[in-house]
């Protein structure tokens, strides 16, 4: 039996442990085992993070960009080296397959890529003459210390939506991740360091709702980046905001994807599939709701149903695994409990994952795909967000009862339709309330070079993640108005200038 890791904090530059601190458990969820003991860091503990990245902020948002952007080229290239390693740790903490697991890795490593351009991202607007001698400009400058509040179902894709953005501008950084699946943030920080990040300008402190209001409430923090349910989105952006800081937060999802009645079936039924059950369901993209436009519902049932019960559930690290174990126990017991619920709602369970048992890993937290029919918007597994791979088919009679029912609903994160229709494609984009869409592409996550983020209760604050958005929120902007005349006028004026 392999032992017990305890982990550390990461603070200015070097491992740190934590003497006061109380402990959290870390287990592998396809066998159950204990595999690590994080520290749950104190408001002491958070300070001094705090404090690490406060003390290196005047340097490092002095030195140019170019200079940081050749430190996170040798970050990118350090990731590429190690990514077997990293995908290794995520799988062994997460559950996620290896392929799922290098998968996020490389968009990680796309919003690096984009960071890496900084130089070019910072250039602000000038404006020759606009009077007498007088020109205008723009430029952009570093917010101070930014926080990082990351979810445990991308334990490195979703940190690095934040901070290469944020170091990139000029700011520093202190990532606080799931204490579910922590040991990717510090395998991030050590490449950093390799990378001759200067100490302090990233730093990683585990813990749970002491280790977050220290960072909500801290002066010396200026921005907060948070992604993860939306209760503790909204108690995340409230509670920032009160304290007088930027903050980003998204929250829940509950993504539909609508299959119209010209769709190719085979195409669309593969992708729900992976939407679906990909990640066993944990992703704020993942599709959690088919919507069947008219007389689709039958044959889309049918061969989904064929599909889930074909799914291939087992431990990540097996080559021809499709679908790991979901991350806890207790969040098993979370998901299996929605299962139970829709049974009672009176949905119809067309294919009950309930019980799977995965040879060789009877301790493991597993649960087949679940696949529902005859929802209705009233039931609370439509409603809420399960997290987990169980889909809802909803039937309705046309187009625009799809639309309608997206609207209503209150989360606005992700949504796709499936068509041949053209006419169909563009009305659905420009009249869905849905801040991400995809037209026959199940899981539109934008590219680095856009930015990431839903409507309605999906997001709290102006700005969304990664991308433009992500320089803007990680930058504040300033414009300047100046002259050189030849002679400076000694009288005073007391009118408001015109140029």
């Amino acid at each position: 039996m392999n032992p017990v890791i305890e982990l550390r904090h990461f603070i200015n530059g070097r491992p740190t442990r934590d003497a006061g601190a109380r402990w959290g458990d870390v287990f592998n969820p396809a066998t159950g085992r204990l595999g690590a003991r994080v520290p749950l860091a104190s408001a002491v503990t958070t300070g001094a993070a705090i404090a690490a990245a406060a003390a290196a902020l005047a340097e490092w948002a002095n030195t140019s960009p170019l200079r940081r952007a050749r430190i996170l080229f040798k970050f990118r290239e350090l990731l590429e080296r190690h990514i077997d390693e990293l995908a290794a740790i995520v799988t062994a903490e997460h559950g996620k397959v290896l392929a799922d697991a290098k998968g996020e890795i490389i968009r990680g490593m796309e919003v690096v890529e984009f960071a890496c351009g900084i130089p070019h991202l910072l250039k602000g607007e000038f404006s020759d003459q606009i009077g007498g001698g007088i020109d205008s400009w723009s430029l952009r400058q570093p917010v101070g210390v930014c926080a990082g509040i990351t979810p445990f179902n991308f334990p490195v894709m979703v940190p690095m939506w934040m901070f290469p953005v944020a170091l990139a501008c000029g700011n520093t950084f202190v990532l606080k991740p799931s204490e579910r699946d922590p040991s990717a943030s510090l395998f991030i920080a050590e490449l950093l360091a390799q990378a001759n990040l200067p100490k302090g300008v990233f730093n990683v402190v585990h813990g749970d709702k002491e280790a977050v209001d220290t960072l909500l409430t801290d002066p010396r923090v200026a921005a907060i980046s948070f992604v993860g349910s939306t209760p503790i989105a909204e108690y995340i952006y409230a509670t920032g905001t009160a304290h007088g800081k930027r903050v980003q937060a998204l929250g829940g999802a509950k993504n539909h994807m609508v299959v119209m009645p010209d769709a190719d079936l085979d195409p669309a039924v593969d992708a729900l599939v992976g939407a679906a059950y990909g990640s066993a369901g944990e992703r704020c993209m993942a599709i959690s709701v088919a919507v069947a436009v008219g007389d689709v519902g039958d044959e889309l049932v049918a061969a989904l149903a064929r599909r889930a019960r074909a799914l291939r559930v087992g431990p990540g690290t097996e080559p021809a695994m499709e679908m790991g174990p979901l991350v806890t126990r207790q969040h098993l017991e979370k998901v299996t409990g929605y299962v139970d619920l829709g049974v009672a709602e009176g949905a119809q369970l067309v294919v009950d994952g309930r019980g799977l048992r995965v040879e060789g890993h009877g301790d493991g937290y597993f649960l087949g795909g679940c696949l529902f029919d005859r929802v209705t918007p009233q039931m609370r597994i439509y409603r809420e967000e399960i997290f987990g791979p169980v889909l809802c088919v909803v039937r309705v009679p046309d187009f625009e009862a799809a639309v309608a029912l997206i609207n209503a609903h209150e989360y606005g994160n992700g949504v796709a339709l499936f068509t041949r229709s053209g006419n169909a494609a563009r009305e659905f984009v420009r009249r869905i309330e849905v801040g991400m869409v995809g037209v026959n592409v199940p899981i539109p996550v934008p590219m680095a070079f856009h930015s990431f983020g839903g409507w309605k209760r999906s997001l709290f604050g102006d700005h969304a993640i990664h991308g433009p958005e992500g320089v803007h929120f990680y930058t504040r902007l300033k414009t300047a108005t100046g002259r050189w005349p030849q002679d400076m006028a000694s009288a005073a004026s007391f009118v408001m200038p015109t140029h």
